[in-house]
């Protein structure tokens, strides 16, 4: 009789506590938790986290989905434009020193201890602003203007290298534009690289030499990569979004939610190997309008933005598929 261990290859391990280094298909007994448990891919998905403590949309988020930052917002109520800045710490939410002045659908880049806000609209989104500011981990202070005035361009790399393309002007009116912006932490310097396609509120990642952009309005598909010198037009996504989140660089990202067509809003999550996007598992709630710069392609996140009821202080995270200990059931 052939014995299963030769037609496997793997003895069923009887353990008290989990193997330190296991490899891909290997099974094992937990005496500890009476549990039959194997080392196999674990589905990529999105999970509920802490809410914020002021629900708002049309507001910035940068950093990690263990170290983030976001700040200023909209919401059609007397509160009009928000300053509130609030910090996460893997486990909760705190509101820390506030953006002045408040600003809604601004440019957004940096980390948690060093981000940066450039431009935005007003309450009503008629008239944008050329400000910028710069937060150094507990205060946030002016730095250089932005050549325009602008809002919903889209941002990439440092508060010390940034770079931002595209957006909406109101002068001439209702223009969205291709130019490119850099920033050495003082002063922003045109560069001759324009977009491709002109466009407002896409997503925005990377690097000031490796950046990724992607959506925008109106509801698109288009994905450009910068690589230092000028922009290239990529292959597009599926599903036409405008003012979705973003996460990664131009050689790995994602892109997730949005306002979609024909529905209003879309949960819909893509990834990007540096070549073509492929779907990936779909966010718990569908939403637009929250930060661009959330994460990485493998661990993103969402927080606040527009939901079907209104604006909204929810916050999803991301997990890529990977290796991972799994439970052996018989479902």
């Amino acid at each position: 009789m052939t014995a299963y261990t030769g037609i496997q290859g793997q003895n069923i391990l009887i353990t008290a506590t989990d193997p330190s280094n296991p490899v891909e298909g290997q099974i094992w007994y937990n005496t500890t938790s009476n549990l039959l448990k194997g080392y196999a891919l674990i589905s990529a998905a999105w999970a509920s986290a802490p809410s914020l403590n002021t629900a708002r949309w049309a507001l910035a988020g940068v950093g990690t989905n263990t170290a983030a930052l976001v700040f200023g917002g909209y919401a059609q109520d007397p509160v009009g434009l928000y300053t509130s800045t609030e910090s996460y710490n893997g486990s909760s939410w705190t509101t820390v020193n506030s953006l002045s002045p408040g600003k809604r659908n601004m440019g957004q880049t940096g980390t948690q201890t060093a981000a940066l806000a450039v431009g935005g609209g007003t309450t009503n989104g008629a008239i944008q602003q050329n400000n910028t500011q710069t937060w150094n981990g507990t205060s946030w202070t002016t730095g250089g203007n932005y050549p325009v005035n602008i809002q919903a361009t889209s941002g990439a790399g440092t508060n010390t290298a940034g770079l931002f393309a595209g957006g909406y002007r109101d002068n001439p009116p209702g223009l969205n534009v291709t130019e490119t912006n850099t920033y050495n932490g003082t002063s922003f310097t045109t560069v001759p690289a324009n977009l491709n396609t002109a466009t407002n509120s896409q997503a925005g990642n990377g690097t000031q030499t490796t950046a990724i952009i992607a959506g925008g309005g109106p509801a698109g598909t288009a994905t450009e990569t910068y690589n230092g010198t000028s922009w290239t037009t990529r292959t597009s996504f599926s599903t036409p979004r405008g003012s979705p989140g973003g996460a990664g660089d131009s050689s790995s990202a994602i892109i997730m939610g949005g306002e979609s067509s024909p529905s209003p809003l879309t949960a819909a999550t893509e990834l990007w190997n540096g070549t073509s996007w492929t779907a990936t598992s779909n966010m718990s709630a569908a939403i637009s309008d929250f930060g661009k710069d959330s994460g990485s392609a493998s661990a993103a996140f969402q927080a606040g933005g527009y939901a079907p009821g209104g604006k909204t202080a929810g916050h999803q995270q991301y997990t890529a598929a990977a290796l991972g200990n799994k439970t052996i059931t018989t479902s």
